[in-house]
């Protein structure tokens, strides 16, 4: 018992040896074995030099990620571009319309004011020619914005091309594109593919206004002639007139006698008015010169002439009613034979007395020669008529009235002078007053239908802004693979396996944000400013100091058109009135900017759009793409080592038009009003053959 005990006790003890053995290797009693350091050491080693290798590979995943994403944002930038051009177009298409309306508008307007319009007329003439262009301009802005987005796809994978390109480094080359999403466009501009602007309409409206406004201005001069020259006759001359005979001849007041400095606030009833009150005055306060039958004679013969002036006058008037004037001034006879035609022939005034030798008539009830008893009232004709005889003490007849206005009619220091200058020159001026009312109205009727073609012709320019959706208006995709990769040299030891970094790829996307817009910082800001200092002011038109200048007001105005365009056309149309607008100029301007008003503009986003990544999932809800599977097989059919754009972009099934080949595609011709045009070109020879391998 005790001997098998005993082998019991070394069997275990054998046991505990050898584990205690196997420990040992690694560690002893206060200490590690030098076996346990060294594998430590190893393992360590193997870490370091494999977490390197992880490390590096990684690094170069990362490196196609950034490259990625520079690749999508080239790409999105290309769309930016794309929409701040579109954009200029459609504002260069709507203002350059809009400034030749301007015009139009000013000029029909400035074609109804006297002594605007020789500059009128070339105003309305630059505004048709500005029309004109503008015409050309949108038929050439239509045909390239057309090529151009075709040509989108193209172009946003070239520049995407470009920029992936741009990111080889040492021995790592990718090879990628970038997509535009969607393809296809959905951009709409109505206001350049719409029919064009037709201005024969306008162009036939405006010369028959211009033929009748030239009628009306002869006619005006001559309605201004004849007021003159009855103003003149009046109080306009600095000699004597009506003015300066009243004063001298009676003793009316001033304020009966005014003297006006100019025909134009002069009017006809100035002179009646104050007839009236010489006329007046002379019947209260004429007497006679002398005692003797003669002079009395003379005095009743004066008298009976002022009596009737004063009838005559007394309700003469010059008055203008419904487009027509009307006038009752007669003219006062100036001798026998003319007062033989008035009523102080024929009116039975003056006293008669039956004598011996028959029906006498006398001057006055207290004539010498009254013998017999009295008769009847008689008139001067009855003398002549043989129904009386002339009195043989006073020789009272009708040559007795025709000499009181005789004398004073036919020199120039007689009221009467004067006053018969005035009645004719007033003759004439009805006249010529009434033949101008007749072609004003012809004026106005001409001015309607010019209205009404402007209004017509104006509203192709309003309604809705262009919707600028181009190819790549969700975004861009890019797509970058590199091929396997042999790590460095310094990598590779005993401590790591080595081996080579497999074929790789990344996705990015990207799209546009909008960023705050200012009146420095939009879309047209930059553009509107290097065309000023390319072409200038662009010299006057007419009424217009520069045209270049009203664009450039409207190019701005662009993204709020509706107020921009009335203020224009209000400053504009108020400069007329230093010329001395009439009715009609003012209707005709009140009619115009009532069409201007009333157009309808929606305003426009003039903030400039900046390339941003974004989440791809974000870009493929919005396209043709059904998801991130997709864009891994499209991924995985990019070849490495191309940098051919067409080429990458077939390999995914994008394939492109050849025409998109061509060196370069002019977006449009923009004309200048002076001659000449600027061409906005876009060379894709910038983009596809600048590094040489496109």
């Amino acid at each position: 018992m005790a001997k098998e005990g005993k082998g019991r006790h070394v069997k275990g003890c054998r046991e505990k040896g050898r584990e205690q053995w196997g420990v040992g290797l690694f560690i002893e009693d206060g200490a590690y074995t030098t076996i346990a350091s060294a594998v430590t050491m190893l393992m360590a080693l193997t870490l370091v030099f494999s977490a390197s290798l992880a490390i590096w590979s990684a690094g170069r995943s990362a490196d196609v990620q950034v490259s990625a994403d520079a690749t999508a944002l080239a790409g999105a930038n290309v769309v930016s571009s794309y929409h701040t051009a579109a954009t200029v177009v459609d504002a260069c298409s709507l203002s350059m319309g809009l400034a030749g309306f301007a015009m139009a508008g000013v000029g029909l307007v400035g074609t109804l004011v006297p002594g605007a319009q020789d500059l009128a007329g070339k105003t309305l003439d630059a505004g048709i020619r500005m029309l004109r262009l503008r015409n050309q301009f949108v038929s050439s802005a239509s045909e390239g914005l057309q090529k151009l987005e075709q040509a989108i796809p193209f172009l946003v994978a070239a520049q995407g091309t470009r920029a992936c390109d741009a990111q080889d480094a040492g021995r790592i080359d990718y090879s990628g594109t970038a997509i535009a999403l969607p393809r296809t466009s959905a951009s709409e501009f109505p206001a350049i593919e719409e029919d064009q602007i037709d201005v024969s309409e306008l162009e036939g409206a405006s010369d028959e206004l211009e033929a009748a406004a030239e009628d009306l201005a002869e006619a005006s001069k001559e309605t201004a002639r004849a007021k003159e020259a009855a103003w003149l006759a009046d109080c306009g001359r600095k000699g004597m007139d009506m003015q300066e005979r009243a004063g001298k001849l009676s003793g009316i007041s001033a304020e009966d006698n005014p003297v006006f400095a100019s025909s134009l606030t002069w009017d006809p009833n100035v002179a009646l008015d104050r007839t009236r009150a010489y006329y007046r005055w002379r019947l209260e306060h004429d007497t006679s010169q002398g005692s003797g039958v003669e002079a009395r004679a003379d005095a009743a013969a004066r008298h009976a002439f002022y009596g009737y002036a004063v009838d005559q006058f007394e309700n003469a008037h010059v008055a203008e009613r419904d487009g027509i004037v009307v006038s009752n001034v007669e003219l006062l006879p100036k001798n026998t034979a003319e007062v033989r035609g008035t009523r102080l022939y024929t009116d039975t005034v003056w006293p008669s007395t039956f004598e011996p030798e028959g029906l006498t008539l006398h001057f006055d009830s207290s004539c010498p020669g009254v013998r017999g008893s009295a008769g009847a009232k008689l008139a001067l004709s009855s003398i002549d008529a043989g129904m009386a005889r002339e009195c043989p003490v006073c020789h009272f007849s009708v040559g007795d009235v025709g000499k009181v206005p005789a004398a004073s009619t036919s020199i120039d220091n007689g009221f009467e002078y004067h006053l018969r200058e005035f009645t004719q020159a007033l003759d004439e001026y009805v006249a010529a007053r009434n033949y101008e009312l007749e072609l004003e109205r012809q004026a106005k009727e001409e001015a309607e239908q010019a209205g009404d073609v402007f209004e017509d012709a104006i509203q192709a320019l309003s309604g809705k802004r262009p919707r600028i959706a181009p190819p790549g208006r969700n975004g861009c995709i890019a797509l970058v693979a590199a091929d396997e990769l042999e790590p460095p040299e310094s990598l590779k030891t005993a401590f790591s396996a080595g081996k080579d970094v497999p074929r790789r790829g990344a996705i990015s996307a990207a799209v546009l944000a909008p960023e705050q817009a200012s009146e420095e910082n939009n879309v047209l800001s930059r553009f509107c400013s290097g065309l000023e200092e390319r072409v200038g002011s662009g010299g006057a038109a007419g009424l217009i100091d520069g045209v270049m200048d009203l664009w450039g007001k409207l190019l701005v105005a662009y993204g709020d058109m509706a107020d921009g365009l009335s203020e224009i056309f209000d400053e504009l149309t108020g400069g007329l009135e230093s010329f001395g607008m009439g009715p009609l100029a003012e209707w005709m301007r009140g009619r115009l900017q009532g069409v201007v008003r009333g157009l309808g503009f929606e305003q426009v986003d003039l903030r400039l759009r900046k390339p941003v990544l974004t989440d791809s999932s974000n870009v493929f809800e919005h396209s043709d793409m059904a998801g991130f599977a997709d864009a891994q097989k499209l991924l995985r059919k990019i070849p490495t080592g191309l940098s051919d754009p067409a080429a990458l972009l077939e390999a995914v099934g994008y394939g492109v038009d050849s025409y998109v080949q061509s060196l370069e595609i002019t977006l449009v011709e923009i004309p200048l009003p002076g001659g000449g045009s600027i061409p906005l070109t876009v060379r894709l020879r910038d983009v596809t053959g600048a590094w040489g391998k496109g």
